[in-house]
């Protein structure tokens, strides 16, 4: 996977991330944001084709991968999506970038939209693939929606009961959530699910990513309430699985249109793990759009 591409780690505010970046010099950077419980391997068939038009950075969310796991606190507040947004910020300044486009799944996307709220004159536009806002989708919350999204519900409970009952068996957890969500299928490559199996079974990344969840139903819903009234400014495309939670329980475009000033997307035929399944429409969107939407400030140093 990721041939051609660096690999290092970089700082970012508070974590240092591990990053896969490539692409030519002076092109316009993109950041392109994993989901959970995946990592940076997730993009290894879109980055490649992104990377011949752009400057594409991949990291892994503190937390996850091969990224730092900073402890936590009460508040959840180092696995917020503020801080996690500010990790990003900080990586694509050092790298010189000023001015930027997201691409962003799943839990990275909910890390891009708290990043264009906290970051607006440095995020161009962005394209989110199968979310909706996290504030609506728990206060819209059905019966439908708790069974397809069990682990939005058990990720939160208090520590350490979901830690404990994963770390008895974290691939057999990981396996169960994301091919359920994949209709029952593997859509993973044999690289990226080793790479997924492997991180995933650190007892820190499996803590890690129960703070994420448990922050996106406390404090993130914080920031957002303290947002009411100010829209996201960035462009935003929403892309959103047929096959998946977004399109069964929730209208993407008319709730992401009360949180941002100006939104287009469509439903493509796929289940969750879309960049994985269709790497070629999801890499067609993003450029087409990234393309209508351009950096007009300096994109490199």
């Amino acid at each position: 996977m990721f041939e051609e591409f660096v690999e290092e780690r970089i700082e970012g505010d508070g974590a240092t991330l591990f990053v896969r970046r490539a692409g030519p010099v002076g092109a316009p950077p993109v950041v392109l944001i994993h989901g959970y419980p995946q990592t940076s391997a997730m993009w290894h068939r879109v980055a490649p084709v992104l990377a011949r038009d752009f400057q594409v950075i991949c990291p892994d969310l503190r937390g996850y991968g091969r990224s730092d796991k900073p402890p936590s606190s009460v508040s959840h507040f180092p696995y917020s999506k503020r801080s996690m947004a500010r990790d990003i910020h900080a990586v694509m300044a050092r790298l010189g970038h000023d001015r930027y486009l997201v691409g962003a799944h799943d839990r990275g996307a909910r890390v891009a939209h708290r990043l264009g709220l906290d970051h607006p004159k440095h995020v161009a536009a962005m394209s989110l693939l199968d979310i909706a806002p996290t504030r609506e989708m728990y206060a819209n919350t059905s019966a439908r929606f708790a069974e397809m999204y069990w682990h939005w519900f058990f990720l939160i409970q208090k520590y350490p009961l979901p830690e404990h009952l994963i770390g008895a068996d974290p691939e057999g957890f990981w396996k169960l959530k994301c091919f359920n969500q994949a209709r029952g299928d593997n859509p993973f490559a044999d690289a990226a699910l080793d790479e997924y199996l492997n991180a995933f079974s650190c007892p820190d990344a499996i803590h890690a990513s129960c703070e994420d969840y448990r922050a996106a139903a406390t404090i993130d819903i914080e920031h957002d309430d303290a947002d009411q009234g100010r829209k996201l400014p960035v462009p935003v495309q929403v892309l959103w699985a047929k096959h998946g939670v977004i399109e069964t329980c929730f209208d993407a475009l008319s709730l992401w249109r009360q949180r941002a000033e100006m939104v287009e997307g469509e439903a493509l035929d796929a289940t969750h793990y879309m960049a994985e399944e269709i790497p070629n429409k999801i890499a067609a969107r993003m450029s087409g759009y990234f393309a209508r939407n351009p950096i007009h400030a300096e994109a490199s140093k």
